[in-house]
């Protein structure tokens, strides 16, 4: 169970705060089922509120400051995603980013850096799906290592450029 003031990786929503942990005082929700109240990073209003038991939503705690600096060294050895078959691309693309991992989101973004390189040298335009699922990965792995590592999330992508060029001459 998380702890008020807890940071965690919600869904599709990305970095929340628990601001809470209660009951719902309302009618139709059961009087002993607990919730977390989670506020979205950055968002001062917005609050989501979410049974402590949900098994539909993944719901995690953010990496750490060492996990994420690690994870930044593994990345040329994360494979990308086999997708046999262009129909079902979209779906793997979904299920990665419903698992919420930090590692199946890299899969993603280096699977669409080599097939958009790839389109490109070929001629072809870059898929709008592969355009909109490169754009929620990389937002949601760029806003967790952004907020552990202290870069701004708009420089995460030459930050971890950089990483990789130091370890490579290393």
């Amino acid at each position: 169970m998380f702890e008020k003031g807890e940071y965690v990786v919600y869904g599709n929503t990305g970095i929340c705060q628990v601001m809470d942990v209660t009951t719902m005082d309302m009618a139709g929700f059961p009087k002993d089922r607990l919730y977390y109240v989670l506020r979205p990073d950055g968002k001062q209003e917005g609050r989501i509120f979410t049974p402590v038991s949900n098994g539909k939503l993944v719901l995690r705690r953010v990496m750490t400051q060492e996990e994420a600096e690690n994870l930044i060294e593994e990345i040329p050895d994360i494979e990308t995603l086999g997708i046999p078959d262009e129909k079902f691309r979209e779906e793997r693309y979904k299920e990665c980013i419903r698992s919420c991992e930090c590692r199946e989101l890299i899969r993603i973004i280096k699977t669409i850096y080599i097939r958009k390189k790839e389109r490109i040298s070929q001629g072809k335009k870059v898929t709008a799906t592969d355009e909109r699922y490169l754009k929620i990965a990389e937002d949601n792995l760029y806003s967790e290592l952004s907020m552990l590592l202290g870069v701004p999330k708009n420089m995460m992508e030459s930050y971890i450029a950089g990483r990789l060029k130091k370890l490579q001459k290393a």
